[in-house]
Parts: structure tokens; C-alpha cells; sequence
């Protein structure tokens, strides 16, 4: 379908569906959409499932839109940017130190993605590189679920999830809440490995949505800190008890500003979110299948993992398989384990024997739907 749109209007498109831009000129935080004659051959913006993205007109525009099944299209006045995404932009350039550190803090449903994606985009059409480093676990763009996983931008991009990761560390947990130690030490290694690259002039760092306790205000104060952060965005949306406000206390010592929350921006229910990590299972497992590693030649490493195997419950779980050097290889679901022979049989795209398998806490599926937890009986079944 053609949709034309006047200047100073946004067309906002909910996935799954691809645009194409046959006249005018548009945005997409931050990047520009370039229109192309030769609709055949032109670029298509994809935009997944449950993602939305805003296109401001620049310039009388006409699209060229293909809608999947539950897309959705729809029309408002002006640009749906907030100012004060504009004023934390050149706040966050006039940082002389480099690279530069960006922290992005929120409630769920905030817009930390889409502000992210704006940042690195503003940032890299002024040929600056940025490092983004995204830590959540449930929602992860970069990595794969339940990872912390950084990638380089040197081009602006309509969604995070295109970036290539350079690196990832497997947390083993869709949220925070139950990891607070690897997901703090996850993200600080992948600091640090980014600082000792030298490449980026600036690191921006999404954050998760745990918000709604003491605890999650602590952690994400401890995760400042891990990243030395220079400035801390907090996406303020309104809402009482202010998150903004507690964590404001917490940082005192940090460089703080707030953001206001893009109203465009679609929230996601936590179905929408559980089929997003689906998704994320989906592109990491492609070309998968089922290898067999003897546990005499593997290094098993998280919490209760030993438990895990000796009460014969280790089946399901997500694991990180990691190499000699300590190099991360991918990820892998426990299909089966040979008790007798002491071997696990795990389904992996990953092509290198593993030295480690790092047991995480997350099940899935035949059909890489995650499962309940299970409670770790009591009794030794031998």
C-alpha cells in the first residue's frame, strides 16, 4: 500500500511490515530515509514484530508500506522526537573524554531502546564511533537472550537488533532480578574489553526495566559504577513513586539528567515481550543441532549446577559455551544427559568444542518456548 504523508507529520508503523520511500525526505531516530524512484530496488526498512518505528517528515513524503499479519499504520502531528532527546544528544557530545560513557536507565516501555538507537544514530552521522552495550537480558537487541552483549556502530541503523555483537558474556537469566552478580560482572568485562579496543568515541549502555524495588535501584547504581559512567540518562515518564528521583539519590555522584518518555512509543505487554525472546532464540539457534560434550573434558560452571546434574535435573537448561581462552562461543540448550557416560547432549549452532558450559537458569523447550523453573528437589536421586 502507498501512504502519503505531509511535512512535519509522523508515520508511525507497528511490525511486522517493510517501508520503502518513493519521494520526500524522512527520519528514523535520527537517521535519514532516503528516497529512491525505483521502488524494486530500493532499501526496505524491516521492522519486526512487536517493534515500532516513527518516520518524520522532512519533506512531502509518499511510502511504500507491506504489512504482516497484526501490522499496524498510523498518522500524527509533528515529530514524535522529544526536545529533550535533542538537548541530551549535544549534551552527551560536548563530553571531551573518550570514549565517552552513556548510561540509560527507565521504567519498561520507556523508549531506552529507541533513545539508544537515536543517540548512536545522531552520534555516527557525525562520523564518531559508538560502542552500544545492551544489558537487557530479556529484551536483548544486540546479543542473544539472557546475555550482555556490545556491538559497534559506525552507521546509522532503525534498529539495534541488525548490529553484528562483537562480544557477549551469557548471564543465564531473563532479568536481573535473579543474577545481579553476572549480570554486573558480565557488564563490566565488556566494558573494560571495549575500553582496551580503543575504537569507540562513545559507549552507550541500555539498561533493563527492574525499577519497582530498593534492590533494583541499588543495581542499577552498581552497574553506574561498573561502567564509570559520565552521564546517566533516566527516561522520566511521569510516573509516582518517580524511579528518576530514587535513583537521582543513589547516583548523587554521577553526572544525571532526565529525558522525557516518547509518547510514540509502543509498550509492550510481558506476552509481547516473551515472544520477542523468542525471536532472539530463533536467530541465534538457526543452523542448529544436537552435540554430544563429555563432562570429563568441561569445565561446568553456575550456580547450583553441580546440584543440577547429580539430582538429574539439568535437562532444558540455556547454557554459555565458552572456549579455552575464555572466548565466548554461543549459547546451547541441554537436550538430554547421559548420567552412566557422564555426557550431555546439547543443541547448539555453535561450531567449536567448547572448554567451558556455564549453566544458567532459563528452560526451553522443543520449540524454544521457555518453560517454568523448576525447584531443585531435596532428596538425591542416585
Amino acid at each position: 500500500m502507498n501512504v502519503t504523508v505531509e511535512k512535519d507529520r509522523t508515520l508511525l508503523v507497528d511490525g511486522p511490515a517493510s517501508v520503502a520511500l518513493a519521494s520526500g525526505k524522512a527520519e528514523v531516530f535520527g537517521a535519514q530515509f532516503k528516497a529512491s524512484t525505483q521502488i524494486k530496488n530500493a532499501a526496505r526498512i524491516v521492522i519486526r514484530e512487536g517493534k515500532r518505528l516513527p518516520f518524520a517528515v522532512q519533506e512531502k513524503a509518499e511510502f511504500v508500506l507491506s504489512l504482516g499479519v497484526g501490522a499496524g499504520v498510523e498518522e500524527v502531528e509533528g515529530n514524535t522526537i522529544p526536545q529533550s532527546w535533542v538537548s541530551a544528544y549535544e549534551n552527551l557530545r560536548e563530553i571531551h573524554k573518550k570514549p565517552a560513557v552513556a548510561l540509560v536507565v527507565g521504567r519498561s516501555g520507556t523508549g531506552k531502546t529507541s533513545f539508544c538507537t537515536y543517540l548512536a544514530n545522531k552520534l555516527t552521522a557525525q562520523k564518531y564511533t559508538v560502542a552500544v552495550l545492551d544489558e537487557d537480558l530479556g529484551q536483548s537487541d544486540i546479543g542473544a537472550p539472557c546475555t550482555v552483549a556490545y556491538a559497534y556502530a559506525a552507521k546509522p541503523v532503525t534498529d539495534l537488533f541488525r548490529l553484528k555483537p562483537a562480544n557477549s558474556a551469557f548471564v543465564g537469566a531473563n532479568s536481573p532480578r535473579s543474577a545481579v552478580d553476572r549480570t554486573i560482572k558480565g557488564t563490566k568485562h565488556l566494558k573494560t574489553e571495549i575500553f582496551a579496543d580503543q575504537q569507540a568515541d562513545f559507549l552507550i549502555v541500555n539498561t533493563d526495566g527492574w525499577t519497582d524495588t530498593a534492590e533494583a535501584v541499588e543495581f542499577k547504581a552498581h552497574l553506574a559504577e561498573a561502567v564509570d559512567a559520565d552521564e546517566v540518562f533516566c527516561m522520566e515518564s511521569g510516573e509516582m513513586p518517580s524511579f528518576c528521583a530514587a535513583l537521582g539519590d543513589a547516583l548523587a555522584g554521577f553526572r544525571q539528567e532526565r529525558v522525557e518518555y516518547a509518547v510514540a512509543v509502543k509498550e509492550r505487554d510481558p506476552e509481547k515481550r516473551r515472544k520477542l525472546r523468542e525471536l532472539g532464540y530463533a536467530k541465534y539457534f538457526e543452523g542448529a543441532r544436537v552435540k554430544v560434550y563429555t563432562l570429563s573434558h568441561l569445565t561446568v560452571e553456575g550456580e547450583e549446577s553441580g546440584e543440577l546434574i547429580r539430582q538429574r535435573q539439568a535437562e532444558d537448561l540455556l547454557v554459555g559455551l565458552y572456549g579455552e581462552g575464555r572466548e565466548f562461543l554461543g549459547i546451547g540448550v541441554i537436550r538430554s544427559v547421559n548420567y552412566e557416560r557422564r555426557a550431555l547432549k546439547v543443541f547448539t549452532s555453535v561450531q567449536k568444542k567448547p572448554a567451558v558450559v556455564s549453566f544458567g537458569k532459563v528452560r526451553l523447550d522443543g520449540n524454544l518456548r521457555e518453560l517454568p523453573q523448576r525447584i531443585i528437589r531435596e532428596e538425591v536421586i542416585d
